[in-house]
């Protein structure tokens, strides 16, 4: 016991180390809310191009669906190169090449636009499959009241659609917050970072490291929480 005091004393204590972990928190957060948003603006648009094509299929003629052709490959080639390489891999590549001229108080925002890339792909996928589980008939009822596919998109299809895909999303929002552990990869001083960073001072690894699981545990059960509350409140406004 008085070895696991001294630890901590060493971990938290000593040289006001617990700003490692405390800074580091807020980096993790600040880079996995930016890059939900980011994600979710881009998952939205490639579900949405995604559907129009599929649901043009049977009509072949016209530019529009040439244009909605040549978008729907970009997405399509989009998607399997986000989905097909390492997060890491494409952290490295947008810092080291993509803005290699960028300065250091940059990072965080290329960190949090390569995570969105990343997570955009995914959120796509989990997008389209909510619109797909809305009846067709939803769909033609807004376009018989004069809606444009964007706007029946948009006022009915979406809005249902999230509600049955809200379990999915915050799955990936949980996926999201412990793939920011690669940030340090590219110098971001987040949370695993911190932790590395309190390790290399006190020479040992046990708590610092076993500190940074429970933190990322306490936030992953933080945020079920918060899902699992939204949830019960969507399925009640349901029965109203």
């Amino acid at each position: 016991m008085e070895w696991l005091l001294d630890q901590l004393k060493q971990t938290f204590i000593e040289g006001s180390r617990w700003r490692y972990f405390a800074q580091g928190i807020g980096i993790t957060l600040e880079v996995t809310v930016l890059a939900l948003l980011l994600g979710v603006a881009i998952g939205v648009l490639v579900a949405v191009v995604r559907s129009a094509h599929d649901s043009q299929r049977g009509n072949r003629k016209g530019l529009g669906h040439v244009l909605l052709g040549i978008l729907d490959w970009v997405c399509k080639l989009y998607l399997t190169v986000i989905r097909g390489t390492p997060m890491v891999v494409q952290l490295l590549i947008m810092w080291f090449v993509v803005f290699k001229w960028a300065r250091d108080d940059m990072m965080l925002w290329v960190a949090s636009l390569s995570f969105g890339i990343n997570s955009g792909a995914y959120v796509a996928e989990i997008v389209r499959s909510g619109i797909m589980s809305i009846d067709l008939g939803q769909s033609e009822a807004g376009r018989s009241l004069g809606l444009t596919y964007v706007q029946t998109m948009g006022y009915i299809v979406i809005p249902q659609a999230i509600k049955n895909i809200l379990p999915a999303l915050g799955n990936e929002l949980i996926t999201l917050l412990k793939e920011t552990s690669v940030c340090g990869f590219i110098g971001l001083t987040d949370l695993t970072k911190g932790a590395m960073i309190v390790q290399s001072r006190t020479y040992s690894a046990f708590v610092p490291y076993i500190s940074l699981a429970v933190i990322y545990l306490v936030m992953v059960l933080a945020l079920t929480g918060l899902l699992n509350l939204l949830e019960r409140r969507l399925r009640a406004s349901d029965r109203r």
